[in-house]
């Protein structure tokens, strides 16, 4: 099906922002996402039009509200303030990423695992972990499988989890899955809480500190006020902000922007 989107939407620099970890780009222009039990196979056609995969429907219904199509990112862009420099220019490099709208339980899980990997590793981990306790799926492009619930992860053995490259966050992710396949319904009801409040309650999970917290936030509960502070945020507070948090002052899109400085701190290696 042919659609057009007219705002700033670019899927490469989507799947490579950080946020997510198991999109992927098949051939030159053609990108694959998976939620749930939902698979979208994209293609950028040229300018603002591209194919997808599904109905309209379907579109309109999950992936429009997935790929947050109804705020409008340029306008977003177009609030940084002249004199930060140094933010305006990561916009307009990084200018089509996306704040995608997540599962919060894969968010929760992907990120604890995120922890001192690199972006390939991470994905890899993800995948591993997805084949070993994932629901098959049969789709055009291949067999997939879907993110492990909680239910699935609490069947998989120590080794299980150890032969998913994980490492130390083995315990971590094995107590997570205990605790919601104990209270089910955890992650859904904390959506109600102030942003406040949610980080306060994410922090209470096996390996979740600030960093993860506010990831687990942005990416899964969609609260654009938080921005993360990884290791190449910090560089960039450092060299560019004088130690000073930039964030803050650009209240409900802060996370949004900080998706920009990453995107663009990583890509260029803070030229």
């Amino acid at each position: 099906m042919h659609i057009i989107i007219k705002d700033d939407f670019d899927l490469y620099k989507i799947i490579h922002s950080g946020q997510c970890f198991r999109a992927v780009e098949l051939e030159k222009g053609t990108y694959r996402f998976i939620t749930g039990s939902h698979v979208l196979y994209i293609c950028h056609l040229t300018g603002i039009h591209y194919d997808i995969s599904c109905s309209r429907y379907q579109w309109n219904r999950l992936w429009k509200p997935y790929f947050d199509i109804s705020a409008c990112y340029e306008k977003i862009r177009n609030s940084i303030a002249a004199e930060d420099v140094f933010l305006s220019q990561a916009a307009a490099y990084s200018s089509g990423i996306r704040i995608l709208r997540q599962d919060p339980w894969e968010t929760m899980i992907t990120f604890i695992i995120s922890q001192r990997k690199s972006i390939p590793a991470i994905h890899t981990s993800v995948e591993k972990l997805c084949h070993k306790a994932g629901k098959r799926l049969e789709t055009p492009g291949g067999i997939l499988y879907t993110f492990p619930s909680a239910e699935d992860l609490c069947t998989l053995t120590a080794e299980d989890l150890k032969n998913c490259s994980l490492g130390y966050r083995s315990p971590y992710i094995a107590k997570t899955a205990e605790i919601i396949k104990k209270s089910p319904h955890l992650l859904q009801n904390m959506a109600k809480y102030t942003d406040d409040k949610l980080m306060e309650e994410l922090m209470k999970f096996p390996g979740v500190g600030i960093k993860v917290a506010s990831c687990v936030a942005l990416f899964g509960y969609h609260r654009t006020a938080l921005a993360p502070v990884d290791v190449w945020i910090q560089r960039v507070i450092d060299r560019f902000y004088q130690g000073k948090n930039p964030f803050p002052a650009y209240g409900k899109y802060a996370g949004i922007m900080q998706q920009y400085l990453f995107y663009y701190a990583q890509s260029t290696g803070m030229k």
